[in-house]
């Protein structure tokens, strides 16, 4: 952070008045001692005048409305303005005086409303001062007046600059957590399709093959067995996701994703699908997300497959690199429908993004005989 950042940062700090108060107090102590007194802020040529009572309360109006500045900016800055006002019409020429560009920044930096109303009474405050320090003083030119009121403006401006740095700074992490709420509940919202679809599609595929197997008692009973095995581990894939969103998550070792792979491909034969698997190489032990996708590819090119290719072959090709993970996943076009896997596209887009932002390859084309083929390269060891 740097310095400019860092008298920001403190200036913004809730807790700012537990150190506004001491300098309330050190500049009151500072204005009182003997060695400091008609060293202040001189407007208007007035000769000095010794200290008295009244000398002691523009002291005191100017510093200690000071420790309540943020709570109060308006009354702050009234206050301190009618110190320094007594101060400069008797001449006590204070370091107390100082204390009104600090309260004037305060002012601008605080205020919410009526913001250009104040800046037009505060300047139309300041000419009757002007022209009674003028009247009473040796008669100083009034440009003399002028640059002190140009240096007011100067720490006005000051003030406003904080106040539109502050609502920019919480205007931008407001942004960010939007867009990360957004992005949060869209990677979500990828993981719920691609667990639900793929199982809830098997189900209702193999429920629907049940449907014609009544009087084939055995060939009956596998089909519901399947649908009952496809709902638990959808329950156990869903339990996994809401897993993902308790703080304490990661502490389980992960399924082997040459096992879910082969997991998956079984239950989509069991579905009815003939889908033809072929794995080369070793999954790497720090693959990162690249075999999170790479089984995402499949799920959700299997899904496609039974809802809109059933019965047509299907072939999966997973091949893992030293550098990358390749995933083809292809039907042929020969059951029940002609769609093969594009599906209705979301599923396929979300998967497109997915290995985007891992920064690999990804496409999805019909072929000639009516099929359709995915193709995936995700690098390996890309961050989770």
């Amino acid at each position: 952070m740097t310095g400019l950042a860092r008298i920001q940062d403190l200036w913004r700090r809730p807790d700012a008045a537990l150190w506004y108060a001491p300098l309330a107090l050190l500049l009151l102590a500072a204005s009182i001692l003997p060695g400091f007194r008609n060293n202040g802020t001189e407007l208007g040529g007035l000769p000095s005048r010794p200290f008295d009572a009244l000398a002691i309360v523009a002291i005191a109006l100017q510093c200690l409305p000071l420790a309540a500045r943020r709570r109060w900016p308006v009354i702050c800055f009234a206050l301190v303005a009618l110190g320094f006002a007594l101060d400069q019409l008797r001449g006590y020429h204070t370091l107390a005086g100082t204390a009104l560009p600090i309260a004037l920044i305060s002012l601008a930096s605080l205020l919410e409303h009526h913001r250009r109303a104040t800046a037009l009474a505060i300047s139309a405050a300041y000419v009757p001062l002007a022209v009674a320090l003028h009247r009473l003083g040796p008669g100083y030119p009034p440009s003399e007046f002028v640059t002190f009121y140009l240096a007011v403006a100067l720490a006005w401006a000051v003030g406003v600059w904080l106040r539109d740095t502050r609502a920019l700074e919480a205007e931008r992490r407001n942004r960010v957590a939007e867009d990360t709420r957004t992005a949060e509940r869209a990677r979500i919202a990828r993981e719920l399709h691609d667990v639900v679809t793929h199982h809830v599609t098997a189900m209702v595929v193999q429920a629907e093959a049940a449907r014609y197997l009544t009087a084939a008692p055995d060939r009956l009973d596998q089909s519901l067995t399947a649908v009952t095995d496809t709902g638990r581990r959808a329950i156990t894939d869903l339990r996994h996701l809401l897993d993902l969103l308790n703080p304490d998550h990661g502490t389980e070792p992960r399924t082997p994703a040459a096992g879910r792979l082969l997991t998956l491909v079984e239950q989509t034969r069991r579905a009815g699908q003939p889908v033809e698997f072929t794995e080369e190489g070793t999954p790497a032990e720090s693959s990162g997300s690249a075999d999170l996708v790479a089984y995402r590819v499949v799920q959700e090119s299997l899904t496609n497959a039974l809802k809109y290719a059933h019965g047509s072959r299907t072939s999966v090709r997973v091949r893992h690199g030293e550098k990358e993970i390749t995933v083809e996943v292809g039907t042929d076009g020969s059951g029940s429908r002609t769609a093969g896997l594009s599906g209705s596209g979301r599923g396929l887009a979300g998967l497109r993004e997915r290995v985007d932002v891992l920064g690999g390859d990804f496409s999805a084309e019909k072929q000639k005989d009516g099929g359709f083929t995915v193709r995936v390269r995700i690098p390996a060891g890309s961050p989770s």
